[in-house]
């Protein structure tokens, strides 16, 4: 059981240390330029997104969708997360949680636009997709 626990923790030390930060990051900033910078996009979209639609249709509004997809994204970990890194990193921490967020955008815009691409629509015409419902 102990050559087991032994493995397992050194495959952890290995692919959660280096390796990930470096792949995470690499895949944040692949996706900002290949998808030509969504960022500077950020401020038409929420202003989209709140703004009221009469003609729409869908089983979600705008506003529904964006609050939804805010407290998917923004959760408890985010939070401590930063409280945590500045508390073991100092002030200068912010900075790098700071430009791991804006590119980081343009990965939640992808997983965002991959759920809508390949949602479903449901035999009682309700919408399914996502990565939970993927899950």
């Amino acid at each position: 059981m102990d050559a087991i626990n032994n493995l397992f923790s050194l495959l952890s030390s290995v692919l959660w240390g280096w390796p990930m930060v470096i792949l995470l990051l690499g895949t944040h900033v692949f996706l900002t330029f290949r998808l030509r910078i969504p960022q500077r996009r950020l401020l038409t979209g929420i202003r989209l997104s709140v703004k009221k639609d009469k003609g729409a249709t869908g089983d979600v509004s705008q506003f529904g969708a964006l609050a939804t997809a805010l407290a998917a994204t923004i959760g408890t970990g985010n939070i401590v997360g930063v409280a945590t890194a500045v508390a073991l990193g100092g002030p200068g921490a912010v900075l790098w949680c700071w430009l791991t967020g804006i590119f980081g955008m343009a990965t939640k815009y992808a997983e965002g636009l991959l759920a809508v691409k390949y949602r479903v629509k449901g035999s009682d015409g309700r919408t399914y997709g996502g990565p939970m419902y993927a899950l």
